[in-house]
């Protein structure tokens, strides 16, 4: 739908509007709510630039004309519009993106339950805002959640995983993704938190990206092997901390969680490849589903035995994904895939060979 100018766009307006994509919060965005309140049911706002207080009272404003959307993506929304949003059956995805301008104010919030509700989003500056949101809601059908912020303080990341733990979602969500690159963050002094560890009640669990500063803080084998057997359905976990942590996850701690996820393909973490702790020959497993395995920036000394326990426990990843800082890790990497090719292709070539003496 192309806006018109002022005083003329009700002439436009298609009685039966069902999606609407803007690119700016017009004028006249309260007309478009008010003229297809029935029908509108997808409406867009992706602006490019920072919207004033003015303009973000007048998509609110429009937000509670709307009686049947389905998915909303458009700059935050004060609290009014939230309660009405919670009164639309309809209402299956919210995504709210730009920066949060006023404080949401709790104190005059009532607590609101989004019944069918199945995805939310946010990019937003901070989590404050989306810890607000979480808290005074209930998300009975959620099954994604996905918050990008441009810093995530500890105190705030803590906060936002009590949120989410108490918004009645943690036998629904499947997938959960938190980002935020600023490695301005400090190191938390005094929390015994690791953050995996708060998601072990999210038993649904398909897919987890955490990728902020100190993600990864306190995590070991034991906690990896207890996360993995809490999430029977996982099939991606991704543990990105842009901080330099040291590796506390062996081969050995790798064995033991992969065993308790069958259905994991892909898998982002840091490893300790400098401590060879279990013996591929002693000890036979092998973990088909794995696909993609990414190590991070993990330090590595004996290639061959690395490329060897790959290739003995992990027949389906072809080649290891690793950082791109300091030449003498990408080097020592690049020789464990050569050589984890190498073994790929004699135990093909052996596998003919055998093939082909026997039907002799």
């Amino acid at each position: 739908m192309a806006v018109h100018p002022a005083g003329y766009l009700h002439l436009f307006l298609p009685p039966t509007l069902r999606r609407c994509s803007l690119s700016l919060i017009h004028p006249d965005l309260k007309l478009i709510a008010t003229c297809c309140a029935a029908t509108l049911e997808d409406l867009t706002i992706k602006i490019p630039y920072q919207s004033t207080t003015d303009e973000l009272c007048l998509l609110s404003d429009s937000i509670r004309l709307c009686k049947r959307l389905v998915t909303l993506y458009c700059p935050p929304l004060d609290w009014a519009a939230w309660k009405h949003l919670s009164n639309l059956p309809t209402l299956l995805s919210v995504a709210i993106s730009g920066e949060v301008l006023c404080p949401l104010d709790t104190d005059n919030f009532v607590f609101t339950r989004f019944l069918n509700v199945t995805a939310l989003s946010f990019h937003v500056t901070t989590a404050s805002y989306v810890i607000a949101v979480m808290r005074n809601s209930a998300f009975p059908s959620l099954k994604e959640f996905k918050m990008v912020a441009r810093v995530l303080p500890w105190e705030d990341a803590e906060q936002l995983f009590h949120a989410l733990s108490q918004c009645t979602a943690c036998q629904t969500l499947q997938h959960i993704d938190i980002l935020s690159r600023d490695q301005r963050v400090p190191e938390p002094s005094d929390s015994s938190l690791t953050p995996i560890t708060q998601f072990l009640g999210f038993t649904q669990l398909r897919t987890l990206q955490l990728a902020f500063p100190h993600c990864c803080i306190r995590l070991d084998n034991h906690l990896l092997s207890k996360a993995m057997s809490s999430w029977p359905h996982i099939r991606s976990l991704k543990l990105e901390d842009p901080h330099p942590h040291p590796a506390t996850i062996t081969f050995r701690g790798l064995s033991a969680a992969l065993r308790q996820s069958p259905h994991l393909h892909t898998l982002h973490i840091l490893m300790d490849t400098l401590n060879i702790d279990i013996d591929p020959q002693a000890e036979s497993f092998q973990h088909t589903s794995l696909q993609t395995l990414d190590v991070r920036t993990s330090h590595i000394v004996d290639r061959e035995a690395v490329a060897y326990i790959l290739f003995s426990m992990l027949p389906s990843v072809e080649s290891v994904i690793h950082g791109s800082s300091g030449r003498h890790i990408r080097y020592a990497w690049q020789e464990v895939n050569r050589r984890l090719q190498s073994l790929k292709s004699s135990a093909v070539l052996g596998r003919r060979i055998t093939g082909a003496t026997a039907a002799c």
